[in-house]
């Protein structure tokens, strides 16, 4: 059942696949049942630590504080199952659900108990109660994932389709433990064997027809299916079958490339409509992203004036004039810029060549998902030692401040590459162009993931065109504030 098409990428790798959930009575022998009710007991407690500040003005109203906030948190969803932690997601699901309950209560007991004092008694504990739940959250899904990565015998997943996207899915499941979904193999009538038994993860363990006999014999708790040339009908009874053998189900969509998450469902009797709300480039949201990206690179200019001017003073000491590299990137629209950077080495590209010719001739040879195993020794040795430091700590990149504030470039976006790479990798790295509606960025949605420096071209582009799709002023503060950490432990850079 190997897919037709050409294209080896599958949405982007922190996106949930689509789920359809088995029973719950077979969820809640596998464990999950018992996680839901850790996290709504963790809220309890939260919430009655919390409300001990409060009790004096609020004296019985807090219980039903406490009670309406869990009503509220689990009719959202906030109990339900889920393979993947999203931090800042869990932090406001809490805040947002804790506060309307705050609000409902605080008006009840000024209204119809006639107390005074409420409102300032309700704002300390929500703020109170919306710290404490959300760290004790975030400590239970650690405690979650570090178990789950341990255990082998759980989460057991069979990948229906054998092609290039339900290698990719095996390859991406192997990679990431911590989600519970622990891929055992594939069903497949006609695998695609292009790639030759290398590039076959899993073994393929039969047909669809041999459903219920692999799932009783590997102990399958999940069933994804991939892509796949199985008729229509074939896929529905299959998936209706894993359903009675009580396992769950979760599907690779097709045109996983405009996948995004603001998604609106209509339904036409039994068929649904998806409208997919992908953000505008050249819409007036982003006209004001880039207006306050100016604003706030100038202002940070100021504030590291004096570090911008210790660094000059030592390029200017180890390497000399001048102080400053420029290099020709691409930006929005294809439109070339002169990106700045602090030197770091000694010559230039043009007498020396590039650092990274290992690696671009790599992605260029088409292994765009390979990431090259190490820069080259010449390279190694122009580099001095302060270039060494800066480097480690990312301070050869704050001359590019001056870039967001000319409108070169964005302080969130995709990080532009050299003018003479862009024209190749266009034709050779699937959907390369596409990041080019955006303005350049001094971080990124990839580069805050470790997509930076020598690694895959190919998943860097991918994580690019997510971003872009799924813009919001909330998703660059969250890579804002992901961009220290990811800075600590970087390698490499760009």
């Amino acid at each position: 059942m190997s897919e037709p098409l050409a294209a080896t990428r599958v949405a982007e790798p922190s996106s949930e696949l689509l789920w359809l959930p088995a029973n719950h009575a077979r969820r809640a022998s596998r464990g999950d049942g018992s996680w839901q009710f850790a996290r709504g007991l963790m809220d309890v407690l939260s919430l009655i630590i919390a409300a001990g500040v409060a009790a004096p003005v609020l004296g019985a109203w807090q219980w039903a504080l406490i009670a309406l906030a869990v009503a509220v948190l689990a009719g959202t969803g906030t109990y339900r199952p889920r393979r993947r932690l999203a931090v800042a997601e869990e932090l406001r699901r809490v805040a947002a659900g804790t506060g309307l309950a705050c609000i409902a209560v605080a008006a009840a007991a000024m209204l119809l108990g006639g107390r005074s004092g409420v409102g300032d008694a309700v704002a300390v504990l929500w703020l109170a109660g919306s710290v404490i739940a959300g760290t004790g959250r975030l400590a239970l899904f650690g405690a979650e994932r570090a178990i789950l990565r341990r255990e082998t015998n759980r989460g057991r997943t069979l990948i229906v389709g054998a092609g290039r996207v339900g290698r990719l899915t095996a390859q991406r499941l192997l990679a990431q433990p911590q989600l519970g979904l622990r891929p055992v193999g594939f069903l497949d009538k006609e695998p695609l064997t292009a790639g030759g038994a290398s590039d076959m993860p899993l073994p393929v363990l039969g047909a669809s027809w041999d459903l219920e006999t692999v799932v009783e014999a590997e102990g399958i708790d999940t069933v994804v299916v991939a892509f796949s040339t199985a008729p229509h009908h074939v896929l529905l009874d299959l998936v209706r079958r894993a359903w009675q053998l009580g396992a769950d189900v979760m599907l690779v969509p097709r045109l996983y490339e405009v996948e995004v998450r603001r998604l609106q469902t209509q339904h036409l009797g039994g068929l649904p409509l998806v409208a997919l709300g992908a953000s505008d480039p050249h819409g007036v949201a982003f006209t004001i992203k880039y207006a306050l990206d100016r604003v706030v690179a100038g202002v940070a200019l100021v504030m590291l004036a004096p570090v911008l001017a210790v660094t000059g003073l030592l390029v200017r000491c180890s390497l000399g004039r001048p102080v400053l590299f420029r290099q020709q990137r691409v930006g929005r629209d294809g439109r070339t810029f002169d990106m700045l950077k602090f030197r770091t080495m000694h010559g230039a590209p043009d007498d020396h060549g590039e650092a990274d010719a290992a690696w671009a001739e790599l992605m260029l040879a088409g292994d765009g998902g390979r990431p090259a195993t190490a820069r080259s020794a010449a390279a190694s040795a122009r580099r001095s030692r302060v270039g060494d430091l800066l480097r480690k700590l990312s301070l050869d990149e704050l001359p590019q401040l001056w870039n967001v504030v000319r409108g070169d470039m964005s302080l969130v976006g995709p990080r532009p590459e050299r003018t003479h790479y862009v024209h190749r990798f266009e034709d050779v790295v699937y959907r390369y162009g596409e990041r080019h509606r955006v303005k350049s960025g001094l971080t990124g949605w990839a580069q805050v993931h470790g997509l930076r420096g020598e690694t895959s071209l190919a998943d860097r582009i991918e994580w690019d065109n997510f971003y872009i799709e799924n813009w919001s002023f909330w998703l660059d503060l969250k890579i804002l504030v992901m961009t220290l950490p990811a800075l600590l432990g970087r390698r490499g850079g760009n």
